[in-house]
């Protein structure tokens, strides 16, 4: 079976290097709230092009404490209102609903997977503070209109760069575009740690200070606390980790795209969408989304043929039981997307003939669509 994604031979590629980082710590004694630490954040920063990177436990985390520093700077109260794309992880939304804040949902393109930066000002009320988007899949998801809003209507503008780790709108990175971003390095993401790990970066020196408040008990020294805080820091291995890729960041973001272009330039089935791809510098290609009708039927096809696929995702955030107040409510392209979406194998470590094979049997099927 051909993986979705090799983890294994991720780490095997780089092997040599996480074991004299991961040794370096252990030898060190220190493990929370170090050198790693501040070496990794220091790094990040400059990488993305933003003054401040702050640690912390997860991507989702690190949304809701950009959320709760608004709130606890008093740019934020319960109620408030972040828009916020209706086709994301589920992450996104938790990470405002936490906080007390409404999510309210729009709608994405239908050829780019983002929010649609025509829906957005009607979206607008006296109650909004912040538009949250999400650059999906790997692709840039701002666009100067998006920005044009926030200026007219003074919003805070939030960055979901889980998925975009390299990726650039005129040159700049994402996660530096916005007034604070959230970051995930979950294993299998683009810049992925040995377990969960996340970063707020900003260029707003309050807000990182506000962040890495709470996310440190609460406290800006030790045994005094300001805030209400919680647990949620990065701990030295995951940033020692953390550091050895970063170096080899851009050099895999290259590889996605050489295969992401060879998946577009070959898969010539006429009932298979792929991605559209206006600006290279603007997809990253954490995930290889195609889409078709019969996406169920494809899938196990492909599973048959020993290609291993994944549905990102299979139920949008309107529908989950979560948020059952919700589940009424109709979102027919979001509704779409997500019934016909399926990602192909993406990884900097897929080999020439597998992206051959993916092509090959994909452009053989012929049952079921």
């Amino acid at each position: 079976m051909m993986k979705f994604l090799d983890l294994q031979k991720i780490t095997q590629k780089y092997a040599e290097e996480i074991h004299e980082a991961v040794d370096r710590v252990v030898d060190s004694g220190w493990y929370l709230q170090g050198k790693e630490n501040e070496r990794f954040e220091a790094n990040y920063a400059q990488y993305i092009g933003t003054k401040y990177a702050v640690g912390c436990a997860n991507g989702l985390d690190a949304l809701i404490w950009i959320f709760r520093a608004y709130m606890e700077m008093g740019i934020m109260k319960p109620g408030d209102e972040v828009i916020v794309p209706a086709n994301t992880y589920i992450a996104s939304i938790l990470a405002i609903s936490e906080n007390g804040l409404k999510p309210v949902l729009i709608e994405p393109s239908i050829e780019t997977y983002q929010i649609d930066d025509s829906k957005i000002e009607a979206a607008i009320t006296e109650r909004t503070r912040a538009i949250l988007i999400v650059h999906l899949y790997g692709q840039c998801a701002y666009t100067e209109k998006i920005g044009e809003l926030c200026k007219k209507y003074d919003l805070k503008l939030v960055e979901d760069n889980a998925q975009a780790h390299g990726c650039k709108f005129n040159g700049r990175k994402t996660g530096s575009l916005g007034d604070a971003a959230g970051h995930s390095f979950y294993p299998g993401k683009n810049l992925g740690a040995f377990g969960d790990a996340g970063a707020v970066t900003t260029d707003d020196e309050e807000l990182a200070e506000v962040v890495r408040a709470v996310a440190n008990y609460g406290s800006q020294k030790k045994y005094v606390f300001k805030y209400c805080g919680r647990n949620s820091r990065l701990d030295e291995i995951q940033a020692a980790v953390l550091g050895v890729k970063l170096k080899h960041l851009d050099e895999d973001v290259a590889i996605r795209k050489k295969i992401a272009k060879y998946y577009i330039e070959h898969i010539k089935h006429p009932d298979i969408i792929t991605p559209i791809v206006e600006d290279w510098d603007a997809h990253v290609f954490h995930i290889f989304t195609i889409r078709t009708k019969k996406r169920d039927e494809l899938q196990k096809y492909l599973t048959d043929n020993s290609v291993q696929t994944i549905i990102h995702y299979p139920i949008p955030p309107h529908k989950q039981e979560c948020y059952k107040e919700w589940n009424i409510l109709s979102f027919p392209i979001t509704e779409q997307i997500h019934n016909e979406e399926l990602s192909l194998p993406m990884s900097p470590v897929l080999q020439k003939e597998d992206v051959e094979r993916v092509v090959e049997v994909i452009n053989k099927y012929t049952d079921g669509i």
